[in-house]
């Protein structure tokens, strides 16, 4: 878990199966495609938020944020369809780009990670905001 916290966007607990790190090494490749295809959109602005996937930036009421590619994916992703709740498991296929088998809950690390950049007060989310027992939304404020 510190290793996702810190910015890891995987890792593989010993022994691993060599088909399973193979599996990972592909869907790391479909993700730096899927991004690079991304390159062409156009900018998606919600209230506030302003997201430049051409420049990979990020903008809160005109102030740069730095994201990761994962905390991007994961903003484009709810961005396109604002007011829409995701579940964890959705949210965490669309980051992985496969069916995703691990403990769901991986996604609360990436969402609590992306709160510390694009709220006012993380601590009561306005943007980014969770639905209880089903999963989160981005709400433009």
């Amino acid at each position: 878990m510190l290793g996702l916290e810190v910015g890891a966007d995987d890792y593989v607990t010993k022994p691993f199966s060599v088909a399973e790190f193979v599996g990972r090494v592909h869907a790391i490749l479909r993700r730096r495609d899927y991004e690079r295809a991304a390159v062409g959109s156009a900018v998606r602005e919600l209230g506030g938020l302003r997201i430049d996937l051409a420049r990979h930036r990020v903008e809160i009421d005109g102030v740069p944020v730095q994201l990761t590619r994962s905390e991007l994916k994961l903003l484009v992703f709810l961005a396109q369809k604002p007011e829409q709740v995701f579940s964890r498991t959705q949210i965490m296929e669309h980051l992985w780009e496969t069916l995703y088998v691990g403990d769901a809950r991986a996604c609360d690390v990436h969402v609590h990670n992306l709160r510390q950049k694009i709220e006012t007060d993380p601590s009561h989310p306005t943007r980014l905001v969770a639905v209880r027992e089903v999963g989160y939304k981005l709400v433009p404020s």
